[in-house]
């Protein structure tokens, strides 16, 4: 059989995908046995073992009916012989060690840098599959706060990822702009508000709604306090509150089109929309397509109906619309109040079919939401399919935990929420104050040192966020968050404007283009970078998969931190050797590239200078 040359295949296939498709010829040729993919297991080669790549042969035993030795040994010599970047091959024991050639691992680098910021990505063509991705969501009665923070940058990294590793993505975003809790902040604005607005009070329109969310809790309270004074039951207290039969009333009198419910509701949705565009744009946080809830529900409303008529639902003696779960080891569900208002789960039903039918066949539907809702997608699916939508098993939850604080949770209502803007602020006055002790911007103009601090300040916050495996719950140190030592945003900023400056520096030599490097071999740490280098495209790829940005971010640190030990051990500007100090920069240059490419991946900006 001819050999295989991967220079020629490179921009294809990665080292690990051409070992495991020869792999799996060497198993037909040698032993005349189809394997799959998932019996060729290849990692990389520990330190103290010499070689770059390692192949468990256990799996294939079974196939070679021989000793894990011979059977190593056989698969050793066939890819030495039929792939021309497989140096040579050992065996220690089951495991079958590769060496891969010097001039292979010159050519991840020479590609990396030909091909710049879009190296490791796939392209998007007409085939791609398309995804959406549902996140931020958020209701009309208050600004956003640390928990939106998250789920924004969750779902936006995820979506750069999915994009990335070939996809057509969808950013949507499902704006939650009606029901009672929308209600709530529109009556306590009616009873208390004097005509407040966003001019006259001189707040940001979601922050002046949100007061009046928390008004209305704290109303609430007094009456329920009043009323159980009064000789009612906690429970009689909470369902007759005054202000809440209120708030019911110009829930039902919503559905019903009264022009004056509507006339407020949406001149306070609009002072609220204002708002969150202000957030949105600070965060760097995009949509494609932006659905609400006033213009989804009604759709909700008539597939449940006619769930209803086909028997497929049920109705109780009050009037309610429930789906029965329980012969799936669920409960029963909700989908309409004696009163006929729609809840979520409505909603979304009618959401998740719009979606489809305006998008196709989607590959995937992503709804980015906190862990507390597990059980709602479940549900929501399993009611779709039962109405008769198979693309329902495309539903994804991308579930993640909460956002804790050192001093405790947050309550939205009762007014101990962190506002996201606050946040940033106090982020960028951080930045500012570390910056000036370190004396990192001094030579920067007041204009200029701002930018970098907002630039830090993001990075800081959003790093820290997408760091952490979404599932966990996480606890938010904004201090910590900034540092500009360890695994921090600050941290990989900082050594991207160390290489920029340093090639600046380069440039002042007249050395701009690294491409004509011609070594033969490199040291120890310069081909762990490359190896490192090499394994972007893979990173993306199973981010995407397991839709972990932090995959992501932990890679670019672990990238980081070997080119500062690289940089601290070798010489650079000041290497004698010419061609040697060519490979380095046009290692470095692409180490900075790849950090700008991965931070992007998470929304991050990194500083040319810093």
């Amino acid at each position: 059989m001819e050999k295989t040359y991967f220079c020629k295949k490179f921009y294809a296939m990665t080292i690990d995908a051409l070992i495991e498709q020869e792999i799996i010829t060497a198993v037909q040729e040698l032993y005349g046995a189809t394997v799959d993919s998932k019996s060729v297991q290849i990692s990389d080669t520990k330190k103290d073992i010499a070689g770059d790549k390692t192949v468990v042969i256990f799996p294939l035993l079974r196939f070679s009916k021989k000793t894990p030795e011979a059977t190593a040994e056989e698969i050793g010599a066939y890819l030495v012989s039929h792939i021309d970047t497989i140096d040579s091959y050992s065996v220690i024991k089951g495991f079958l060690n590769l060496t891969i050639s010097m001039k292979y691992w010159l050519s991840v680098l020479q590609t990396a840098l030909q091909q710049g910021l879009d190296y490791g990505k796939k392209t998007v063509n007409a085939d791609s599959p398309t995804v959406m991705v549902e996140f931020s969501s958020p209701n009309t009665n208050k600004p956003l706060h640390l928990g939106h923070v998250r789920n924004n940058l969750l779902g936006y990294s995820i979506s750069q990822i999915l994009a990335a590793n070939g996809n057509k993505v969808i950013k949507a975003n499902l704006v939650n702009d009606r029901g009672i809790h929308i209600c709530k902040s529109m009556i306590a604005w009616k009873l208390f508000g004097n005509g407040e607005t966003p001019q006259s009070s001189g707040l940001k329109g979601d922050h002046l709604v949100g007061n009046y969310y928390v008004i209305f809790d704290k109303e609430y309270k007094k009456q329920v306090a009043e009323l159980m004074a009064a000789g009612k039951t906690e429970d009689e207290a909470k369902a007759e509150a005054p202000i809440l039969l209120q708030a019911r009333e110009m829930l039902v009198k919503w559905e019903q089109g009264d022009p004056e419910v509507i006339s407020l509701w949406k001149t306070m949705n609009g002072w609220v929309y204002e708002g969150f565009d202000a957030t949105y744009k600070r965060m760097g946080v995009s949509f494609d397509h932006i659905y609400y809830e006033s213009q989804t529900y009604l759709l909700g409303k008539k597939v449940v109906m006619d769930g209803l008529q086909r028997g497929i639902l049920f109705q109780k003696d009050d009037k309610s619309v429930w789906a029965d779960l329980t012969g799936d080891g669920l409960d029963q569900k909700l989908l309409l109040r004696p009163d006929g208002t729609s809840v979520y789960m409505t909603q979304d039903i009618g959401t998740a079919i719009e979606r489809f039918r305006e998008y196709g066949d989607m590959g995937e539907l992503i709804y980015v939401v906190g862990n507390e809702q597990n059980y709602h997608f479940q549900v929501l699916s399993l009611i779709l399919q039962k109405l008769g939508y198979d693309w329902a098993k495309k539903i994804y939850h991308m579930s993640y935990g909460m956002v804790e604080l050192p001093d405790g949770k947050m309550k939205s209502r009762e007014g101990t929420v962190v506002d996201a803007d606050d946040l940033m602020d106090s982020m960028v006055k951080e930045a500012k104050t570390i910056s000036d002790e370190l004396g990192k911007l001094s030579d920067l103009s007041d204009e200029e040192a701002a930018e970098v601090h907002e630039i830090i300040a993001q990075g800081a916050l959003k790093y820290f966020m997408l760091k952490v495996e979404p599932r966990k719950t996480m606890l938010f140190n904004p201090k910590e968050s900034i540092d500009f030592n360890g695994n921090t945003g600050p941290f990989i900023q900082y050594t991207h404007a160390r290489i920029c400056s340093l090639l600046r520096k380069a440039a002042t030599q007249s050395i701009t283009n690294f491409s004509n490097f011609a070594i033969a071999t490199c040291n120890d740490k310069e081909k762990e970078l490359i190896k490192t280098i090499s394994r972007y495209t893979s990173i993306i790829e199973l981010a995407a998969k397991d839709h972990a940005p932090s995959y992501i971010a932990n890679y670019v640190y672990d990238l980081v931190k070997l080119y500062n030990q690289f940089y601290h051990d070798y010489s650079i500007l000041n290497e004698e050797d010419t061609e040697v100090k060519t490979f380095r920069l046009a290692l470095s240059k692409v180490v900075a590239t790849i950090v700008a490419s991965g931070m992007g991946l998470l929304g991050i900006r990194v500083p040319e200078r810093m």
